[in-house]
């Protein structure tokens, strides 16, 4: 059997034999077994996050991340509510794309890719547009690997008594957040991501008293927030087929978190990983998107190389063939490639694939302008 490619991207990850492993055995969805699963599950995010049970509560949600960002959005919004987006990348343009599907009032605010948005245009929104009822952002906007200001702007919008949403879907579990510190009414995140799951359910970590207040507002029933929440709560189930697997997967890397030292362990090896990868492609020769007080350690945007013989998709492909897959970019207004540093990888396996690369460039014969030049690695294929 093959080796498995490493995946240098924001999700899904590499993830470990024993999460994969803990998948190879069928529960039913009624077993009292997977309902014990569910509940210890939900109790674990809600530690994660730094609150209590009764102060916020975890929804679990069929689908992929942004199946439950959808499901907040459309939830969580009355009627004649006017949701806030602070965009500064492709996923705060999705927010608004759903917003705008779902026929929701919605202002977005839009801010350079690589610039962390002014409070104070934020707050002059909010100042101005009065009907306002919600404000949402990106943590880690996985367009470039910035990090926005979560716990600045969640400040700023409980003083304007808001609700706030925050799509952490690339930061939780390696990035350190108190909901209730942030004032964060719902956060939403992935099995997929830096817990290290594999894909198949995402949750939200909702304030209890603001998720009781929005019986009546949903605009879907499978994606249906307080539904959901009232059928976990009633018998411990799925209101409709869980990914019962999934969910056994996530339990056993929810373990993996707690024995590498929590969210600061799985941080410190991300950020080890993250500036081998710096180091290693200025190296190169390659230079970052972001300025480096603006980058988080999930995944980099890097420049395409002035050398008009560099062709990403060939750059892709020759990675590909060698076991590593990399990420094309979204950034709008330059070309770049993106390189996660995240998942079940560490600094040796970043080593690798900067060898991989080395090898790729000399293969396209690309030499890069500023590169250390250095003997060619040996690069056994598997």
């Amino acid at each position: 059997m093959s080796k498995d490619k490493i995946l240098f991207t924001p999700g899904p990850l590499t993830t470990s034999l024993t999460v994969k492993r803990a998948m190879l055995r069928d529960l039913g969805s009624r077993d009292s077994e997977f309902i014990e699963t569910v509940k210890s599950i939900r109790y674990r995010l809600l530690e994660l996050g730094g609150v209590k049970p009764g102060d916020y509560e975890a929804v679990l949600m069929q689908g992929s991340g942004t199946f439950a960002v959808e499901s907040v959005i459309s939830s969580v919004i009355p009627p004649d509510g006017k949701l806030l987006v602070i965009v500064n990348g492709a996923y705060g343009r999705r927010i608004v794309q759903i917003a705008q599907t779902l026929k929701i009032d919605c202002l977005a605010v839009t801010f350079a890719e690589d610039s962390v948005p002014p409070l104070h245009v934020i707050e002059t929104a909010l100042t101005v547009e009065k009907q306002i009822t919600h404000v949402a952002v990106i943590h880690c906007e996985t367009t470039t690997g910035l990090i926005n200001p979560i716990q600045a702007i969640g400040r700023l919008v409980h003083d304007y008594s808001k609700q706030y949403i925050v799509d952490a879907m690339s930061s939780f579990g390696a990035v350190p957040i108190n909901l209730s510190d942030g004032a964060i009414d719902y956060l939403v995140s992935s099995a997929n991501k830096c817990i290290e799951g594999v894909p198949g359910f995402a949750f939200a970590l909702a304030r209890r008293e603001v998720l009781l207040g929005t019986a009546g507002y949903a605009r879907s029933l499978s994606l249906d927030l307080l539904a959901q929440w009232r059928g976990l709560e009633a018998n411990g189930q799925f209101r409709f087929t869980p990914p019962t697997h999934v969910l056994l997967a996530f339990q056993q890397a929810l373990t993996e978190l707690d024995e590498e030292g929590g969210v600061e362990g799985r941080a410190q090896r991300y950020r080890a990983n993250y500036e081998a990868l710096v180091k290693g492609m200025r190296a190169i020769g390659f230079e970052e998107y972001l300025k480096p007080e603006l980058q988080g350690y999930i995944i980099t945007s890097f420049r395409y190389p002035a050398d008009p013989l560099f062709n990403f998709k060939d750059f892709y492909e020759g990675l590909n063939d060698k076991g590593f897959v990399i990420y094309p970019g979204k950034v709008s207004n330059a070309d770049c490639f993106r390189i996660g540093t995240v998942g079940r990888i560490t600094e040796s396996d970043v080593r690798d694939l900067l060898d991989a690369i080395r090898i790729t460039l000399d293969e396209m014969s690309i030499m890069l302008p500023g590169a250390v030049t250095r003997q060619r690695p040996v690069y056994s294929e598997f």
